[in-house]
């Protein structure tokens, strides 16, 4: 997990704040929400930065725009992020939160690249061996088919990869034969 010094710190506190009223997934979810509302409308980079814009003019938007649609806490945090002039760091905090999220729930992201699309069977079959491996309860699959891969699987938990490649395997035996005939 990458922690922005502050961002962290945000995210840290929404966390706890979240996790005393037992409404980690739903504010987790309502982060992914104004994260994606934010990415598609260009709130933060056009309407904000406008220079008319005035900070209460933004916590009008902000009230307006989320607060039937996403709780109080979140709504709290953005209006605390433009008093404090830091909404652009939003996304960090998001992201960071979800990373504690996932932290206390046992829960990990991997990228799995395969040669062709996996089944949800497959899917199901990879984080069960991969979750262990990774010490998680759970896994969460995100596939992406990758046509350099000929055969096996690469994947991707945090910063660590496991690679069972039919390329790497073959590179591997390249590499112990030619070691081999040199010695």
């Amino acid at each position: 997990m990458r922690k922005h010094p502050v961002g962290f710190r945000y995210a840290k506190a929404l966390f706890q704040t979240a996790q005393e009223h037992g409404t980690l997934d739903q504010t987790l979810e309502d982060l992914e929400t104004v994260l994606q509302v934010m990415e598609n409308t260009n709130l933060l980079d056009e309407v904000f930065r406008h220079p008319r814009m005035t900070e209460t003019r933004k916590k009008d938007i902000i009230r307006n725009a989320f607060l039937p649609k996403v709780s109080k806490p979140v709504v709290n945090l953005l209006q605390l992020l433009i008093d404090n002039k830091r909404e652009t760091l939003f996304a960090v905090i998001a992201d960071n939160f979800k990373s504690l999220t996932y932290e206390e729930k046992g829960t990990a992201e991997a990228t799995v690249y395969s040669a062709k699309p996996l089944g949800e069977a497959e899917k199901e079959a990879v984080a069960a061996v991969f979750s262990r491996r990774a010490g998680k309860t759970k896994l969460l699959i995100d596939n992406i088919v990758d046509k350099d891969v000929i055969g096996g699987l690469r994947v991707r938990i945090g910063d660590t990869v496991y690679d069972g490649t039919v390329a790497t395997q073959l590179e591997r035996i390249h590499k112990r034969m030619t070691e081999g005939i040199s010695r």
